[in-house]
């Protein structure tokens, strides 16, 4: 490369720079052993002459590229040459200058260090899309171009502005899709989770990943009445808005099937017929589960779904595995109902695959670290959840969704404990039943300090109750009473499982009357089928707050 006729011009040492720089990027024409320089040669139909490349003025070349170019010497960086569009983009620098003084542009964009690597290891080095001082985005590539003690770099730059102003443009309208599409998987999730009587419960979803894609993942707690919860999770394979479409259509479907008041099993199996009309490529998991503050358990039902965690009071962590059916989706199977411990001072979490699912490591392990996490983990429900997906590694970049359920069954000691209070009687059927069930009434309500109008209307639910079991039910019959903090529940269960109805009574009829009374003055009623071929009718009268 010939650089006298540009090196001529410069003073001192730039003259010196030059020349060494001349003497690195071409062959030593006067050295022995050197390699003879390519001259012009002329074509033979008679046009002019290509000049050589060595030939070539190199200034004035450099001058005319459009990328911008400097030619920096020694370890501090002395100015030897800007072209004219360097010259253009950041004015002209006086050489002889540092470069940390006469170049500041790569100082702010970094490239001193870069170029002191280039200088040490004697080999080019890139530096990609950094945005310079006259506002434009550029890609530096540094080549030494020298061997001595001194040497020199020559600083490449292309513009590459357009290139970084669409990439952030794509990146923009990345973000937005995935907010948007984040946004509708968070608006088909329960906006606020109920928080029944007996259970206190927390719920976290974490999307995974930053793309736009987000998964199926979803959550419910329902209340049924009667004192009873149920909870669902769920996880539709695949990602994107399929995905978040079919998990919104179960999700109201499960809603819609826990009204029924069906053991867990039956409403997977309500699902997995739903789940083969929506799409039947589109698989998904799913658990159900009913808490009833009554017996102390979780009845469950799993469709594929990983098992339920519970840690009991004493702090040990037991693991519902079965029974599990295949998922939903799948048909012809008849999926069962299992059931878990839950009593007082017992913790359960519901989880997707998100929180112990990991490459190139056994699900297993996955859940076994869950298990020791759950151990570990005391607290608020809240406070759970955060500290299970904390141990479990999940950040915002996690490629999975994320989600957990955490439920807690407080264990009430004191003040707190009397106003959870439970009482039942066997009832034998004969005409002194219905005498002996009001009389019962009375006397608990009077114990439990209720006010006189709540009292009677409590008296009242419970004969029309009784009488209506004693006509349509069969023994063996029992009468329960619960109170909590919010709501006064009356339940009669009998071994008779046709459910009653409310209907309108004809003025002549002598029957007909007790579950419309029912309706009328309490809150809320319902009725259930009981594993065994019985069935419980329940009202409930929400609790004024106490002064």
């Amino acid at each position: 490369m010939n650089f006298t006729r540009w090196s001529a011009r410069l003073p001192g040492t730039q003259r010196r720079a030059a020349a060494r720089t001349e003497h690195a990027v071409s062959p030593d024409r006067r050295g022995e052993g050197s390699v003879p320089a390519a001259r012009a040669e002329r074509p033979t139909d008679g046009s002019p002459p290509v000049p050589a490349v060595d030939e070539l003025p190199v200034r004035e070349v450099l001058d005319r590229v459009p990328a911008l170019v400097a030619l920096v010497h020694g370890p501090d960086h002395r100015i030897a040459y800007v072209n004219d569009a360097y010259a253009a983009a950041f004015g002209v620098r006086p050489p002889g200058e540092p470069a940390r003084e006469a170049l500041p542009e790569l100082a702010e964009l970094g490239l001193l260090p870069l170029l002191d690597q280039v200088l040490r290891s004697g080999k080019p080095r890139t530096l990609k899309s950094r945005k310079a001082l006259d506002g434009r985005s550029y890609t530096f590539t540094c080549t030494p171009v020298a061997e001595d003690s001194d040497g020199a770099v020559l600083v490449f730059a292309t513009d590459v502005t357009d290139h970084a102003e669409a990439a952030e443009r794509l990146r923009a309208s990345e973000r937005r899709q995935r907010e948007t599409a984040v946004t509708l998987q968070r608006s088909l999730l329960p906006q606020e989770l109920e928080q029944p009587d007996d259970l206190r419960i927390a719920a976290t979803y974490q999307p995974g990943g930053t793309e736009a894609a987000v998964g199926g993942d979803w959550y419910d707690v329902i209340t049924l009445g009667g004192g009873r919860t149920a909870l669902v999770i769920g996880d539709v394979m695949g990602r994107g808005v399929r995905a978040a479409a079919v998990m919104g259509q179960l999700r109201t479907a499960v809603r819609a099937y826990a009204r029924l008041d069906l053991p867990p099993h039956e409403v997977l199996q309500l699902l997995d017929g739903l789940a083969m009309e929506i799409d039947a490529n589109q698989i998904a998991t799913c658990a159900y589960a009913i808490h009833d503050p009554n017996e102390g358990r979780l009845v469950y039902a799993s469709a594929g779904h990983l098992p339920i965690l519970v840690r009991d009071e004493s702090g040990t962590v037991l693991r519902a595995d079965e029974p599990t059916g295949p998922p939903l989706g799948t048909g012809g199977w008849m999926h069962a109902s299992g059931s878990i411990a839950l009593g007082p001072g017992s913790t359960a979490v519901l989880y997707t695959d998100g929180l112990v699912e990991r490459r190139n490591e056994d699900l297993d392990e996955g859940i076994a670290s869950l298990e020791r996490a759950l151990a570990g983990a005391t607290g608020t429900p809240q406070v759970v959840c955060d500290r299970l997906v904390r141990s479990a590694g999940v950040t915002a970049d996690h490629d999975d969704d994320v989600a957990v359920l955490v439920l807690q069954h407080p264990a009430r000691k004191g003040p707190d404990g009397e106003l959870f209070r439970n009482a039942a009687l066997d009832l034998l059927g004969g005409v002194e039943a219905a005498p002996r069930a009001r009389a019962f009434a009375s006397g608990v309500l009077t114990s439990w300090r209720f006010p006189a109008d709540l009292h009677d209307l409590g008296v009242l639910a419970a004969s029309e109750l009784v009488a209506n079991s004693l006509q349509h039910g069969i023994p063996p019959m029992r009468l329960r009473l619960r109170r909590t903090d919010r709501r006064l529940i009356i339940e009669v269960t009998d071994g008779d499982d046709h459910l009653p109805r409310r209907r309108r009574a004809e003025p002549g009829d002598e029957s007909g009357r007790g579950i419309a009374i029912v309706a009328t003055i309490a809150t809320n009623w319902g009725s259930r089928r009981t594993p065994g071929g019985g069935k419980a009718v329940w009202c409930e009268f929400v609790l004024k707050p106490t002064t």
